[in-house]
């Protein structure tokens, strides 16, 4: 059997770990420059809607990471991964003539739509002392499924995260509050 030196074997270790390093490291310096380039827009979108840029970006990360391509399973598109038929709505609601899905590609009319269904989320609930989580698990699993768990814990706010039946969406709501207090 062939044995590799001691020094040969730990100098084989310390190079694929720092290439390791290195790929770790070019990702999240790619990732960051993804995010910082929307910084700008984040902040115009956000206020046009009374919203808060730094839990608009929480959302964003959330859902995409800031990937403007994304799509996902269930037929979500992009940064804040809206889903067509709450983009055809936002657009009604705006008199887009001629609106497609595939428009939610561009970064700006994603922001819009999907901010404006966050902002319209939090309106809803605002008869809770915090409709946040409220308006975070409608944005993430729909609204007749927020109906149903409120009304199951009778409107108790303090146990309607901790009783989300779907742990996917409890963990989604935990994550974003939690990125938006930091």
């Amino acid at each position: 059997m062939f044995e590799f030196s001691r020094p040969a074997t730990l100098k084989i270790i310390y190079v694929n770990l720092a290439c390791a390093l290195l790929i770790v490291g070019l990702a999240a310096v790619s990732l960051v420059r993804r995010a910082h380039s929307l910084d700008e827009m984040i902040v115009r979108v956000s206020r046009e809607h009374g919203m808060d840029p730094r839990l608009i970006s929480a959302v964003i990360w959330k859902e995409s990471r800031f990937d403007r391509a994304a799509q996902g399973k269930a037929g979500e598109i992009g940064l804040m991964q809206v889903m067509p038929e709450t983009a055809m709505e936002w657009a009604g609601a705006r008199g887009l003539a001629g609106f497609t899905p595939e428009h939610l590609f561009d970064p700006e009319t994603n922001l819009q739509a999907g901010v404006w269904y966050l902002r319209k989320a939090l309106d809803e609930w605002s008869t809770k002392d915090n409709p946040l989580p409220y308006a975070l698990a409608q944005y993430n699993a729909g609204r007749r499924n927020v109906l149903k768990w409120d009304e199951a814990v009778k409107s108790d706010e303090a146990r309607f995260v901790k009783n989300i039946p779907f742990p996917g969406t409890a963990r989604y709501v935990r994550d974003i509050i939690t990125r938006y207090r930091m």
